[in-house]
This record gives structure tokens, sequence and C-alpha cells, in this order.
């Protein structure tokens, strides 16, 4: 019986099963005794169980979906390796079943009866038990440490360390700040310092990068950087942990664990509490985002050259709105050099654009023209590929037929043979799978087509809401063709889809003409509206 085989370590710690070379040893040995053939090997490294979000799980359901899978069983060495949620394990169980393919677990054999799949549901529901309380277990002892003034964390803040410390017979850790004469000291200090004049995180955060200062992970200080340090209670000794929900399903807060003096302060108490007072009477008032829509039709689709985001701003007490780098807004023009875009003009040229050129119908029907065009040719070509892997495989298997007769009659014997018939059977199997996985691909890829008027009664849908609808349905529907816009200096290239109800169409180009925008700063920059090429053999297409 042909088998893959599935080993899987967990992200935890605390998870102790065979290291993955010893769970794929111990499967292929069992293997090699119960008459199974390997014809794949699917390895998850530091995933955990409790959920199917795995890259070769998925990859082996995949496999197992299309119309002829290359196995009929899967090993594992213990079911918790399939999964250690009862109803994930339920559910891909029955979905292999019904594609004729059994999950065996080489240390737990189980009958294949009502009473071994009881006994299977009473291992995989421990599994979950062990599982579950196996995090309430590290959270436990996590509490504990920090109660007993020992740092949790792997990764220490800036200017400080990791120190080990003697527990009896284990190693725990408290933080140490660096030398006093260090660069990272004298840079907390000097943050503490400019606060404390007065001066705001984004401020803070242009001084250290125009004068060459880093993070600790080497990159430029942002606002957000600025703020954490702030507010960071390490850097007056005291240990802060937890506070957060432990439990999706709770909303209760459980109270952090607070540990003064825990280790040596970098500032002093007064000094930090101050920096508090003065962050806390500088920030603008908190207003949840549900009672306060963004009016920028753009944003979330909107990116500078530099691969941030464009975000919405005001400026003049709200009397004026454009779209500034999010970079260049946390840590100040010597990060981004791009320039604010005045709102309003920005989304009237672009959204006028993209209902002329891209919403037009002339357009649309050159658009889908270009996508059936891929997909008959995709399959075309998936098709010829599995047309030459079946006349490779009848050859083999003639050869096969060929050399069996000539066993047979005598002609030859099994020692001169064996080697040949070796060869072949190996070549038949690599033509199995390779003939299952361009079906796979064929299945996805290479079958379907767009209809024009579809399309184009869509987009006219799209064009009224844009004129008449309210900012937030036309962000809405923006967003359900529009993947991403970017501005590079004197063109704004939009990556778009085909505009349909179901979102199954490839991508498409155009390259449209936008009126010269005046910039937030007083530049004024000819701009350009370019689309995503339709595919990468034609290049990008100008329309007229």
């Amino acid at each position: 019986m042909e088998a893959a085989i599935y080993s899987r370590v967990s992200s935890d710690s605390q998870d102790v099963e065979l290291s993955i070379s010893a769970q794929i040893r111990a499967l292929k040995d069992y293997a090699a005794k119960h008459g199974y053939e390997i014809t794949r090997e699917y390895v998850d490294e530091a995933e955990s169980g409790r959920n199917t979000n795995r890259p070769a799980f998925r990859e082996m359901i995949s496999v197992a979906k299309t119309h002829n899978p290359p196995f009929e069983a899967i090993l594992v060495w213990k079911l918790n390796r399939f999964a250690r949620n009862r109803v994930d394990s339920a559910t891909f169980k029955k979905l292999l079943r019904d594609r004729g393919i059994k999950v065996v677990s080489i240390n737990e054999p189980l009958e294949d009866s009502p009473s071994g799949r009881l006994l299977e549901g009473v291992i995989e529901t421990i599994d979950q038990f062990y599982s579950e309380n196996m995090g309430e277990d590290i959270r436990r002892g996590m509490r504990e440490n920090a109660t007993r003034g020992f740092y949790n964390g792997s990764r220490p803040p800036y200017s400080m360390k990791r120190a080990p410390v003697k527990d009896g017979g284990k190693t725990r850790y408290k933080l140490e700040p660096l030398p006093e004469d260090s660069v990272e000291v004298q840079t907390v200090r000097r943050v503490f310092d400019m606060a404390m004049n007065g001066s705001g995180c984004k401020e803070i955060a242009m001084v250290l990068n125009r004068e060459g200062f880093r993070t600790s992970g080497g990159h430029r200080w942002g606002q957000t950087t600025v703020h954490k340090l702030l507010t960071n209670e390490a850097y007056r000794g005291t240990l802060v942990w937890g506070g957060r929900p432990e439990h999706k399903a709770i909303h209760s807060v459980i109270p952090p664990i607070r540990v003064e003096n825990a280790w040596t302060a970098i500032i002093d108490n007064n000094v930090f509490h101050l920096v508090q007072k003065k962050m806390s009477s500088n920030a603008p008032k908190a207003v949840h985002p549900r009672t306060v829509p963004s009016f920028f039709i753009l944003s979330s689709m909107l990116y500078c050259s530099c691969g941030r985001a464009m975000i919405g701003r005001s400026a003049k007490s709200h009397h004026y709105y454009y779209y500034q780098c999010n970079r260049r807004h946390k840590q100040g023009k010597d990060a981004c050099s791009a320039r604010p875009l005045p709102k309003n003009k920005l989304e009237r040229e672009v959204i006028e654009q993209i209902k002329d050129r891209i919403l037009s119908p002339d357009c649309l029907e050159e658009l889908v023209k270009v996508v059936n065009e891929d997909f008959e040719s995709a399959e075309v070509t998936f098709k010829h590929k599995i047309d030459v892997i079946d006349s490779e495989f009848n050859d083999v298997s003639t050869r096969l037929t060929k050399l069996f007769d000539a066993l047979e009659t005598g002609k030859m014997n099994l020692d001169d043979l064996s080697p040949r018939i070796k060869e072949l059977r190996t070549r038949q199997n690599e033509l199995i799978k390779a003939r299952v996985v361009t079906e796979a691909e064929l299945l996805t890829q290479g079958k379907g087509s767009v209809d024009a008027q579809l399309v184009k009664a869509h987009a006219q849908d799209i064009q009224n809401v844009l004129d008449e609808a309210q900012v937030t349905e036309s962000k809405a529907f923006l967003r359900s063709f529009v993947k991403r816009i970017e501005i590079d200096k004197g063109k704004v290239t939009v990556h778009f889809n085909l505009p349909l109800p179901d979102m199954n169409a490839k991508e498409s180009t155009s390259v449209l003409p936008i009126n010269t925008l005046g910039g937030a700063e007083g530049i004024r920059t000819p701009y350009l509206l370019v689309a995503n090429e339709a595919r990468a053999s034609r290049g990008t297409t100008y329309l007229k």
C-alpha cells in the first residue's frame, strides 16, 4: 500500500516528542515492516498541533483531495502529531476517509471497528486536554517566575541584557543594564532628558536617526519605538508581567505582576513619572475608531515608494487633509523624501481615471480577452504536459511487460532483470506523482473563463456607486477590485483584479494619465496612474 508520512514538532518548548529525524526513521521502519511504500514525506517544524494552519499539513490535505492521490494511508508517530484539536482531527479524518485514505498511528494501534474508533476518540480527547492544560501550566509557571522577580522574556529591552541567576538546580534570568558608559545606556538617558524638556516622540526619533543611532535590532527609530521606550518600567527597575486576558473567552483582565526594584534602574523614579505626566498631557484625545469612520477613500490601499502605507493626516486644525508616508510621519524627512499629497485632488484624479480608463467598456473587453487567453493557454499547457507524462508512462509499462515476458519464458534470469525492473518501477512512481501534481495545477489554474458582459455589468454598478455613494461604500467597492496603489515620484501604480462579483479573475494592466497635482509642500509634480501587468510575456499595455 502506498503511504505518506507526516511528522511534526511543536513550537512549545514543553513538547518533548521525538525529533523530526527520529520520527521519520521510526515511520520508515514501520512502513518497511508492514508493507507500506512511502511516496510522500510531509514535515512541519516548530508548528503547533492546536490548529491546522501548518504548511506541510495543508499541502498534504490538498494532495489528498486531488483526483488520483498518490497515497492510500498517512503514517504518523502518534495521533497528536496529526492534530491536538478533537474537532480538527475528526474533520480532516472524515475528509480523508471519503477519499479512501486512512490515518495510521504507529504507536497507537487501533482496530478499524466501532470500539477502535471509540478508543481513538478517547486518545484524541486526552491529547487535546493535555495540550490545553499544558498552556495553563506554562502561564502558571511564568506568573510564579515573575512574582519572584525573574524575567520571562527572551529579548531584553534596549540597553539591557539578561543576566543568569542560579535558582537551586535551575538557571533563571534577571535584567541588567549594560555598562554605564555604553552608547545604549547614554541614549536611553538622553531620550528621557529630551522628553523632560518637552520633545515629542517623533522629534526624538528624528534626532536619533539624523545622528546615526539605531535600535538594538539595527533599525531606524520611530515614533512608536520611542514611545515604548519611554513607557517601559524596566528602565526604572520595575518588573511588569501580564495584565492581558489569558483566554479569548474571558474579558476580565487578571492584574499584572509588579515587582519593584527587581534590578538596577537606569532612570530615576521621579524622572520616569514626570515623563509619563508630560506624555499624558500632550497626548491627543483618544476616540474609538468606530465613532470616527475614515473619510480617506484610498486609505489601506495607498503605499509610498519606500514600501510603507500612505496614511490620512490633517493640518491647520483640520482645515487641510492630505496623504503622507507613514515612515516619514513617524521618523521624519530623513527616513523618506516622499512629499505629502492633497487628499481631495489625489482621490478625485485617481477615481476619475479608474472610472474612465479601467471601468470603461472597451478597456474591460480587452482585459477579459487577455485573461481568457491566459486561461486557455494554461489549460492547453497542462493538458499537453499530462499527455507527455501518459505517453512516457505507457512506454515504461510496455518495457516492464517485455521484461516480465522474458523472465517467464526463461530467456533471462531474475538476477539480471531485477535492477532494470526496479529502475522502471521507480520511474513509474515518479510519473504518477508528476501527473497528480499537474492535475492539481490544472484544476486550480488552467480552467475557467470570464464573461465579458458580467464584467461590464458589475463595472457599471461600481461606476454608479462611485458617483453617488458615501465614502464608506465607495471605499468598499474600490477595495473589491483595487488591491494596491503605489506612489513613486512621477507615477501612481494601481494593482487591480478584473471587477467581478466573485473576484476570481486575474490581474490586469493599463497606463492612465492624471493631471498635475499640487503637493502639500508647494511642489507640483505630474503623476501617472499605472496598473499591474496583465501577464509577464506581454509587458505593459498602454491604453489609448
